[in-house]
């Protein structure tokens, strides 16, 4: 059991690092986006194909654009906070609750 907690904690960790390191991506994407960087550079480059695919999704589902002004990142940022928030925090609160549970079954709690 116990190492069936280590899992889900561990998996919680991860996800939650892929989703912060998304968020910054996406927070790069918006500053790129602000400050009119050159399309050729391969940072300016990596960063939109890693995002674009994302973007192009949500605004298929949702409208976003309203007057010039392009709100997907945010509804992308928002998805990543209820991400981390519901599903890694779960797998967090699910590995304790297990050790919590084995602990109390071998006695040493």
């Amino acid at each position: 059991m116990i190492l069936l907690a280590n899992l889900m904690s561990a998996l919680g960790a991860i996800l939650n690092a892929i989703l912060s390191f998304f968020s910054f991506i996406v927070l790069a994407s918006c500053v790129v986006s602000w400050v009119n960087a050159d399309p050729y550079n391969v940072i300016v480059r990596t960063i939109n194909s890693i995002t674009e695919p994302i973007y192009f999704q949500v605004r298929r589902r949702i409208r976003t654009r309203f007057g010039g002004l392009d709100l997907t990142p945010i509804v992308v940022i928002l998805a990543i906070m209820f991400l981390q928030n519901f599903v890694a925090q779960s797998l967090t609160d699910y590995a304790n609750g297990i050790r919590i549970q084995a602990l109390r079954g071998a006695g040493t709690l």
